[in-house]
């Protein structure tokens, strides 16, 4: 079988690759490495395949899965754990196998949190630029301990819970919000509503996943229910803030600072290196400006542990399908 891999970039190939050998015996497996990402206007290079492997910021629609439908493709391989950008309806009726990874190394994301709030709370990336330049001046480096401080984890799945582990060994108090609580939380933090959680944490951390009810979680009316001065940090989904609020926010000081790795439009931006493009999108411009704002373009789980996870997980998946054994992986297709 031919696999279209979408959205490929070298380090997918190298992990892959890697995988590959001990899949085999699930029958002859060829991937076929495409850097596109998946829409309307690439879903013909999966002709001749039987399976497609994307990432988070393919295009899975019904018109996209009924072209690849109609190419032959058959089952449609998540290498992510969201599926957001997947519209399941449309792959149930097409009766196509759909799976996922839903979980590659929880603390690789739950580290990334922490990075983001430590290289803020110390300017460390300022500082680094500083000495660079012969800078050793600590004036505008001051800055604040994480030590007893109140860390508010919106979304309680596994990364949440990862980050609730890292920020009790900190020595912070542990806030949650989760419709359902994990029994594992109950010895790490306290659960509250949601309103007391912003209203009580220095940091709010979401982890939660992208869906109709939760998309633009963080909006005017929630950021201004928050803890005056708080730091925002996003390494869940971009949808889930409303970022022309958040901007706001910023300006009126409501908003301390902010740290995301995930960027509502970053389908336009992320993955691929722009440095020598302008680039048109004015709102992650006006972000850029802040210097209470830390970006890193979704890299949270880019670690070796949780690359290797994901080819093993996918390719595992494909062989379930291939065989016609039970995944507990499928997100959609036929009983």
């Amino acid at each position: 079988m031919k696999i279209a891999v979408f959205s490929a970039q070298p380090y997918d190939r190298r992990f892959f690759d890697e995988a590959l050998p001990t899949y085999t015996e699930a029958g002859a497996l060829e991937l076929i490495y495409f850097t596109e990402v998946l829409g309307m206007h690439s879903a013909s290079l999966a002709a001749g395949c039987g399976a497609v492997c994307v990432f988070v910021n393919d295009k899975l629609d019904a018109p996209v899965l009924d072209a690849l439908a109609a190419l032959g493709v058959r089952a449609v391989l998540l290498r992510c754990a969201g599926f957001n950008n997947l519209d399941t309806a449309s792959a149930a009726r097409l009766g196509l196998f759909v799976a996922r990874v839903p979980a590659y190394s929880p603390e690789a994301v739950a580290e990334h949190t922490l990075a983001l709030i430590l290289t803020l709370n110390r300017h460390t990336h300022r500082a680094w630029l500083r000495v660079r330049d012969g800078n050793f001046s600590l004036d505008g480096l001051l800055g604040s301990n994480l030590h007893g401080r109140t860390v508010g984890l919106v979304g309680l799945g596994k990364i949440g819970v990862a980050a609730a582990r890292i920020f009790k060994g900190f020595g912070c108090t542990i806030l949650g919000y989760d419709p359902h609580l994990p029994e594992q939380f109950n010895s790490l933090g306290t659960a509250v509503s949601l309103h007391e959680l912003l209203a009580a944490s220095d940091y709010v951390s979401l982890h939660c996943p992208l869906t109709p009810d939760t998309r633009h979680l963080i909006d005017a009316n929630t950021l201004g229910g928050m803890k005056r001065g708080a730091m925002l940090i996003n390494t869940s989904r971009g949808g889930l803030i409303d970022t022309a609020a958040v901007i706001e926010a910023l300006k009126s000081r409501q908003l301390g600072a902010l740290a995301i790795d995930v960027y509502e439009q970053e389908n336009e931006l992320f993955f691929h290196d722009r440095s020598a493009d302008i680039i048109g999108d004015d709102v992650f411009q006006r972000l850029m400006t802040f210097p209470n704002v830390l970006v890193t373009g979704h890299q949270g789980f880019f670690t070796i542990e949780a690359m290797r996870e994901i080819a093993q997980v996918t390719l595992r998946n494909l062989a379930c399908f291939m065989t016609q054994q039970p995944c507990p992986n499928r997100v959609a297709g036929p009983e």
